[in-house]
């Protein structure tokens, strides 16, 4: 699955163009060095996973905030933050079988993380049920 580098919409599997923006979808070339910004999409967007600090960063930091691909990473990592933090809060008032509950959410929200920032660094923009719909919303506000 592809996705526009212009406006992050999806893009048909071998479409030559964008059909939401029209931007081309021609692979460029690769560059040694890296954008003005400092930090090439996908290690930013990898970044943004790396607590909540970088995704705060990138969004209020010119030209990581101006960039929809990096953003969508950015809120979803903050939603997908504060979701595990409301989940822990909740499970220490299940006594007996919250500690257990616990560690079983533990596992799975760091394997989920580092799902995250795979797709991330490898470009894709994986949507999380709710959390990404949230946060594409808002990365395209």
């Amino acid at each position: 699955m592809a996705f526009c580098t212009g406006c992050g919409k999806e893009v048909p599997a071998g479409a030559v163009a964008c059909p939401n923006c029209g931007q081309s979808m021609a692979a460029a070339p690769v560059s040694a060095s890296a954008p003005a910004g400092g930090l090439t999409d996908n290690v930013a967007g990898a970044l943004a996973y790396v607590t909540f600090i970088p995704a705060i960063i990138f969004l209020v930091m010119e030209p990581y905030s101006k960039n929809k691909f990096i953003r969508f990473h950015s809120f979803q990592s903050l939603f997908f933050a504060l979701a595990c933090f409301v989940l822990a809060v909740v499970l220490m008032f299940i006594p007996l079988l919250g500690p257990i509950l616990g560690l079983l959410l533990w596992l799975g929200e760091f394997v989920l993380w580092l799902v995250l920032v795979l797709k991330a660094y490898q470009g894709q923009k994986f949507k999380l049920p709710g959390i990404g719909d949230i946060a594409e919303q808002q990365a395209n506000a």
